[in-house]
């Protein structure tokens, strides 16, 4: 069994509303609202879902780069809540981020060998007179050449910007990776490049990742097991297989008969969703999906539905919907 490197119980992530000419706070949006799940080490844990739909504030309020409302976060065995600042900044180390957005999130006015030094001086994870070939090596390893190692960011290519990213969260060898729709800026060619460049560093590092995303054409690609997360909740996780192959819940399903096929014998029929996402401000009563889903019933409306998992599941595959068993049977049908 691989060893449990990173637990999350119960976290949340409201972000106050100011009002008045007081400025007091007034309502929350509630971008996180008690999600759970663990992470072991050396796999690749996604996270999916529509945009506002909490996954990006995750991975932040783990990092704590906003700090989370209340809940638990453990890494190898320590609260990271728990930690001052001074004691955090260190703990970074082992956990680093690659942003979406591989331009805005390095240094313009730094060059590359200026970049990655930065990050070893700022952890002291390389004494200085190894940097030279320790950033040499890290280049030659994201797949960018020696030559490159004193030009500007805007020298290069998106990808070759995203790479520039990944070799920053390399140069301090750390043990979680929290990519944050790392490929969603890039052209698909480039996207497969730093996919596969990506599982290429898991098996070489042994590094563990948490992958937020929002096309599950790439998570099918890179994870081992899956979130979907709606409104701020987690509504289903599974591993990848059976999280493709038998979705529990009607919006995982919603999700996934999006996704393109070339299979005409195998395709799925399309589930269209009506209404928009609601506002996390003020989020409806028990199951959060119920103002879109064709499966609705006053239950659902009054109680909130745990996740859990069906005696007909394995491996962990849990859903947070009263009526799995039943839509699975075919004994409820759609009541809108």
């Amino acid at each position: 069994m691989p060893k449990e490197l990173l637990k999350v119980t119960d976290l949340k992530q409201h972000f106050p509303i100011k009002g008045g000419i007081l400025g007091r706070t007034v309502n929350h949006v509630k971008a996180v609202d008690g999600v759970t799940f663990d992470i072991y080490e050396g796999e690749t844990l996604s996270i999916v879902g529509e945009s506002g739909c909490g996954k990006s504030t995750t991975g932040r309020a783990i990092l704590r780069l906003d700090e989370p409302t209340s809940g638990q976060v453990e890494f190898d065995g320590e609260d990271l809540l728990s930690f001052n600042k001074r004691r955090m900044n260190k703990e970074r180390k082992n956990m680093q981020i690659i942003f979406q957005d591989p331009y805005a999130s390095i240094n313009p006015r730094q060059t590359v060998r200026q970049i990655l030094n930065e990050a070893m001086e700022i952890q002291k994870v390389v004494p200085k007179k190894d940097r030279e070939a320790r950033i040499r090596e890290i280049m030659d390893t994201v797949g960018l050449g020696p030559h490159q190692i004193d030009r500007m960011p805007h020298e290069f290519s998106g990808g070759q910007r995203q790479r520039i990213g990944i070799a920053r969260a390399l140069a301090v060898n750390p043990k979680l990776i929290i990519a944050d729709e790392a490929v969603s800026a890039l052209d698909v060619s480039i996207q497969a490049q730093v996919i596969n460049l990506l599982k290429k560093l898991q098996k070489d590092f042994n590094l563990t990742y948490l992958f937020i995303a929002h096309d599950l054409g790439v998570v099918r690609h890179i994870s081992d097991r899956v979130i979907v997360m709606y409104l701020g909740k987690i509504v289903e996780i599974a591993d990848k297989k059976s999280l493709f192959s038998n979705p529990q819940h009607p919006y995982t399903k919603a999700l996934l008969s999006a996704i393109p096929s070339t299979d005409m014998e195998r395709k799925r029929e399309r589930i269209t969703l009506k209404g928009d996402v609601p506002s996390p401000i003020d989020p409806p009563t028990g199951c959060r999906f119920h103002t879109r889903c064709p499966f609705a019933t006053e239950k659902c409306v009054n109680e909130t539905p745990q996740l859990r998992q069906a005696d007909y599941l394995k491996g962990g595959h849990q859903a947070a919907c009263h009526y799995m068993e039943e839509i699975e049977s075919g004994e409820h049908q759609p009541t809108r």
